[in-house]
């Protein structure tokens, strides 16, 4: 797949949509194969690499929430939020760009979230929202909006039609969905990875979940190949022996968000890796290494620091790196893949801090600002990231920013819920 093909699978979408055929509706569903599901249906998970704990032993820390905690009506706060939000190109400066301002990462992955905990919470009125919320890019004006440019942070779109198709089997869907997944492999580089890799900790999120989820929705198993081949690398590459991962190369600080996309990632995967995966000990093994190296950090408030080992009194609790780790500790506790006793209390401990900073609307505060890895020109380095503003004005918690850490909310709101 490349650019004229990803565009081409554009192109015919909204032909579909403009010739009435409105596909979540209408659309007859893609024929019966080995690489499709029955619709709302996923893969089961993979064998776990250690026995689940008991309904008894998840009840003592994933139940008996305090008022206001519960994660249902949390991410029923927090979804509606989304699904009600504008996009960011359809408001201020970005509405007038020239060339059309595109739907952003942080946009794509809180919409993952959103879906996830509808299907999780069984709320099929949010459901059908979450897929109207499609409808916006059904004109060509409106597709403009969505980029074709090679990068992690584009290609990541893929993830959301490929969603609605397992929720609908409508092949349209499908069929744009698939094209960002193969994209990102038009032109791999030596090694076999693909041509987005940049050695970058965000990479380990944007670059898996829309090959996750094209592995969802085809079965395909080289989605899953190409996900464990880039973790299998990484690992080599970032992972440091305290289990944390440098923000990339050259820039040698452990920056919450950036081991948050890490964390999420590598959980994401094991939910679908097989044991008998030639790569899958390596990756569990990095996971658990992960998971160790961060219970070390946690404070007391629940939540972990911009830098996550930084002793600077000017550090500060973050709260989208802060999720992304919670979103592990529930997945591994609940899936066997952690020590119940150890990892239960913190994970509990965590969503109870998080919770605490989400406001009546469903934004959370606390958030880092969008931030590329450090480089030498800009000075030094802790400082650099101290210095990242975060949103907590009324303005900074309505723009997209904040969905850094709306997005995670809502992966942990649904592992809860699992």
């Amino acid at each position: 797949m490349n650019a004229p093909r990803l565009a081409a699978a554009k192109s015919c979408f909204i032909a579909a949509l403009l010739a009435g055929l409105a596909p979540w509706i209408c659309a007859q569903p893609a024929p019966d194969s080995a690489q499709s599901t029955p619709a709302m249906a996923k893969e089961a998970p993979a064998k776990m690499a250690v026995a689940p704990p008991t309904p008894e032993v998840v009840a003592k820390y994933f139940s008996n929430w305090p008022e206001g905690t519960d994660p249902k009506a949390v991410g029923k706060l927090v979804a509606e939020n989304f699904a009600g939000r504008q996009f960011r190109f359809e408001s201020g400066r970005f509405a007038s760009a020239n060339p059309p301002s595109p739907v952003i990462y942080p946009e794509v992955v809180c919409w993952y979230g959103a879906f996830t905990y509808a299907e999780a919470a069984k709320d099929n009125a949010l459901r059908d929202k979450l897929i109207n919320k499609f409808g916006k890019f059904s004109t060509p004006e409106g597709a403009a909006h969505i980029s074709n440019a090679a990068s992690v942070d584009m290609h990541v779109f893929g993830a959301v039609p490929l969603e609605i198709y397992m929720l609908t089997k409508a092949k349209g869907y499908l069929d744009l969905g698939q094209s960002f997944a193969d994209n990102q492999w038009a032109n791999p580089k030596d090694g076999g990875l693909s041509g987005d890799s940049r050695y970058w900790v965000d990479d380990l999120y944007m670059l898996p979940l829309v090959e996750l989820q094209a592995y969802r929705a085809t079965k395909d198993k080289k989605y899953l190949d190409r996900t464990a081949l880039t973790f299998s690398t990484y690992l080599d590459r970032l992972q440091q022996p305290t289990g944390l991962f440098y923000h990339g190369d050259g820039a040698n600080f452990y920056w919450s968000r950036g081991d948050g996309w890490v964390a999420a990632g590598i959980t994401e995967l094991l939910r679908d890796l097989p044991p008998n995966h030639p790569q899958y000990a390596k990756i569990f093994d990095g996971y658990k290494k992960m998971m160790a190296g961060l219970l070390k950090y946690q404070g007391e408030d629940g939540l972990w620091k911009q830098l996550i080992d930084n002793t600077d009194p000017a550090n500060w609790s973050e709260s989208s790196g802060s999720a992304m780790f919670t979103f592990a500790f529930i997945t591994g506790v609940k899936n066997g893949w952690l020590d119940a006793t150890t990892y239960g209390p913190a994970a509990r401990k965590a969503w109870l801090g998080l919770v605490k900073l989400i406001d009546q609307e469903g934004n959370i505060s606390n958030v880092c600002v969008g931030t590329n890895k450090w480089t030498a020109a800009q000075g030094d380095g802790v400082q650099y990231y101290l210095n990242r503003t975060k949103d907590n004005t009324p303005d900074q918690l309505h723009s997209s920013d904040v969905l850094h850490g709306n997005a995670p909310v809502l992966w942990c709101a649904t592992a809860l819920l699992r």
